[in-house]
């Protein structure tokens, strides 16, 4: 009969073995690799010291080559105090893929979190689904992926990619809210070799699933240099959510700079006074919000919108703005989904939304049409319509056609719509218009055409392009100096605080997809 303190030692040695289930090979492997091992990241992530392993020492049972942890560390901590569920594969057992006890370490912790309401982040490094384990590996992919959907939209979920991810291993990320990669990370549903094997396509695993070819796609939200960016982008993001659906976002250094400052001021000047002359966008935003304090997502793809979040007075908006530096800040099929996107997770979260407004309008062209600009659009659209948090909309420059329309109008809901003097609110820019109906009275001037043309154009942006109609008709609810803009925002979005919309009793609505 065993001791106590048998028993004692007993534990401590199967503990030891399941901190490294696969020895010193482990060890080696990630050495040469230069990467941390799954609970080193998983520390990267939390607070010092909050960790709780759940599951260290299951294994699959009845198998010569089982290991501790099954390829995944999961259980849960803290990031600034809050509550967080956590996974980690473990690339060094079993190429980190997907057996049943993984399978049901991930299910539980997935379950966890749905239980106590708090945010899950999962550090993707798997080649997918373990083939030795044949249907029963498919099988608990399956119950993984049923488990995303009850959390979706009721707590945040963020997926780090930081290795080679394949498969399953990349569905179940993409259904999270953000989906974040390391520089050297790839993501794809089956890699060259097999596509070669199959298509006869030949092609890098750069080309094919590199970090930053998948955020071009649309498919990765942010790409950090490493893998410590990576994290510390997780917990800089998570500050702007709530721990679920039914909490608000932490309140940070709320009532600061209650007058307007020098920096405020300086937006009095900012504008260029020629139409088509660029800026950055985010020198904007940097001034109208809490301290210069903004995270972006999704800067890698579809850069004529930028999406992101700021505070107001201490608390968490949703920022969506045209960017005049690409395509001139107009909207195409891949900004649509950006921001659509974008939009509908702020709304699930009960984040407001302010939206900054510098737009010619919808880009034309047949590509566009083709991979339809139409259909991503209305998507757009139909996300703002739905949201029901409280929309404030600041026009700065232009605002013409469908753009004026999608980028927060007041016909499509906005609460509140702000408009710098040096807005020009109109179906179309001058240039566009003139040719349009002044084309008769151009070609009747002869050889003063050009003197005409310039004449109407003048006309067009001085009496029907400005911010004053738009005003006049309750479209805009105040024209602004520039340099009220933040304390404006401060004010509008404190009165809209309480705001409830009814919800229409139906199972859901149909988006165009």
């Amino acid at each position: 009969m065993s001791t106590t303190a048998q028993k004692l030692a007993e534990l401590r040695e199967k503990l030891e073995v399941a901190k490294e289930p696969a020895g010193e090979l482990a060890v080696a492997k990630r050495a040469k690799k230069g990467i941390p091992s799954a609970r080193e990241r998983i520390d990267m992530l939390l607070d010092r010291g909050s960790f709780v392993e759940i599951g260290a020492l299951m294994k699959t049972p009845g198998r010569d080559d089982a290991m501790y942890g099954d390829a995944v560390v999961v259980g849960h901590g803290t990031v600034d105090g809050r509550p967080v569920a956590v996974f980690s594969h473990d690339q060094t057992v079993f190429g980190g893929s997907v057996g049943e006890m993984f399978g049901r370490k991930v299910a539980a912790v997935l379950d966890f979190a749905l239980k106590v309401g708090c945010p899950v982040v999962g550090i993707n490094d798997s080649g997918g689904a373990r083939v030795q384990d044949a249907v029963t590996s498919l099988a608990w992919y399956g119950e993984i992926g049923k488990r995303h959907e009850p959390l979706s939209g009721l707590c945040p979920q963020i997926s780090v990619i930081v290795g080679n991810c394949a498969g399953g291993a990349v569905y179940a990320p993409i259904n999270t809210d953000v989906v974040v990669a390391t520089e050297g990370a790839h993501m794809f549903v089956t890699g060259p070799d097999v596509i070669k094997a199959v298509t006869g396509e030949d092609v890098s695993l750069e080309e094919l699933g590199g970090a930053r070819k998948q955020a071009e796609y649309g498919n990765v939200h942010h790409v950090a240099p490493d893998e410590k960016a990576a994290f510390e982008w997780v917990r800089q993001y998570l500050s702007y959510m709530p721990s679920n659906a039914q909490e608000k976002p932490p309140v940070v250094n709320p009532g600061l700079e209650p007058e307007i400052t020098p920096d405020d001021l300086e937006l009095d000047t900012f504008m260029p006074d020629a139409d088509n002359s660029g800026y950055d966008m985010h020198d904007i935003l940097l001034k109208i919000f809490d301290d210069g304090d903004f995270l972006e997502v999704r800067a890698q793809t579809a850069p004529n919108i930028i999406t992101g979040y700021a505070r107001v007075d201490g608390r968490a908006v949703g920022v969506v703005a045209n960017q005049p530096l690409y395509l001139s800040g107009a909207l195409d099929a891949a900004a649509a989904d950006k921001a659509a996107h974008f939009v509908r997770v702020c709304d699930a979260y009960d984040i407001p939304l302010v939206f900054v407004v510098d737009t010619p309008g919808f880009l034309p062209g047949v590509e566009q049409e083709k991979i339809g600009v139409i259909k991503r659009g209305g998507r757009f659209l139909f996300s703002y319509v739905e949201a029901s948090v409280p929309k404030v909309t600041v026009v700065v420059r232009k605002a013409y056609g469908g753009g004026y329309a999608v980028m927060g109008s007041k016909q499509l809901g906005a609460d509140i719509n702000f408009a710098w003097p040096t807005a020009r609110i109109a179906v179309m820019g001058a240039e566009s218009a003139v040719a349009v109906i002044g084309r008769r009275q151009i070609e009747a001037a002869g050889e003063n055409a050009p003197a005409v043309r310039q004449q109407l154009i003048n006309f067009y942006n001085e009496h029907v392009a400005t911010p004053y109609i738009a005003a006049e008709r309750g479209y805009v609810d105040a024209v602004i100096e520039p340099s009220t803009t933040r304390l404006e925002i401060r004010k509008a979005l404190n009165l809209l605080r309480d705001k409830e919309v009814f919800k229409n009793p139906r199972k859901h609505h149909l988006l165009p997809l």
